[in-house]
C-alpha cells in the first residue's frame, strides 16, 4: 500500500507540473484560448490525449504493482517491469505522456504546444540514453539485456520479437 501511495504522489507531481502546469503556462503565454466549439481537431485531440493519458497511467500502475516501485528515478521499481504495455515497447510511459500533450496541441490547434511535446520527446530520449538504460543495465543485468534484444525502445512491436 505504501508503494501505491508513493507512486500516486510522484506521478501526480510529475503529471501536474510537466503535463498540466507547463502546457497551461505555454498556452497562456502564447495567448491561445480554449476553442468556443468542438470540431474535428478537438475531438481527435481529446481521443489522442485521453489515449495517451490512459497509457501513461497504466504504466504508473505497472510500476507500483509489478515493479514494486515508482516512476521516479530516486525511487525506481525493485523488479524489472516487462509486462503490460512494457511487453510491446520499452518506454510506453513517455509515449503516453507525449500523446497526451500532442492531443492537447491538436485540441487547441497550438503549434507552441506541439513544439513542447517534441521537446519533451527529445529530453526523454536523452534521459533514457544517458541515465535510464545504463541504470537498468546495472540493476537488472542479463534480464534487461534480453529485454532490450526483444523489445524496441520507442517503436512498438506486435507481437514482441
Amino acid at each position: 500500500m505504501f508503494v501505491l501511495m508513493r507512486t500516486v504522489t510522484y506521478a501526480t507531481l510529475f503529471i501536474s507540473f510537466v503535463l498540466v502546469y507547463l502546457p497551461a503556462r505555454l498556452l497562456t503565454w502564447a495567448g491561445i484560448a480554449r476553442p468556443a466549439a468542438l470540431a474535428w481537431p478537438q475531438i481527435v485531440g481529446l481521443l489522442v490525449g485521453a489515449s495517451g493519458a490512459v497509457l501513461a497511467l497504466w504504466c504508473v500502475g505497472a510500476f507500483a504493482w509489478i515493479g514494486k516501485g515508482t516512476p521516479a528515478p530516486f525511487d525506481p521499481p525493485r523488479r524489472l517491469v516487462i509486462r503490460g504495455p512494457y511487453r510491446f515497447v520499452r518506454n510506453p510511459m513517455y509515449i503516453g505522456a507525449a500523446f497526451a500533450v500532442f492531443g492537447a496541441a491538436l485540441f487547441y490547434k497550438a503549434i507552441p504546444l506541439f513544439l513542447f511535446a517534441c521537446g519533451f520527446l527529445v529530453v526523454t530520449h536523452l534521459f533514457v540514453l544517458i541515465y535510464e538504460e545504463p541504470t537498468l543495465r546495472r540493476n537488472f543485468g542479463r534480464d534487461y539485456e534480453a529485454y532490450c534484444r526483444n523489445v524496441h525502445r520507442w517503436r512498438p512491436c506486435f507481437p514482441p520479437n
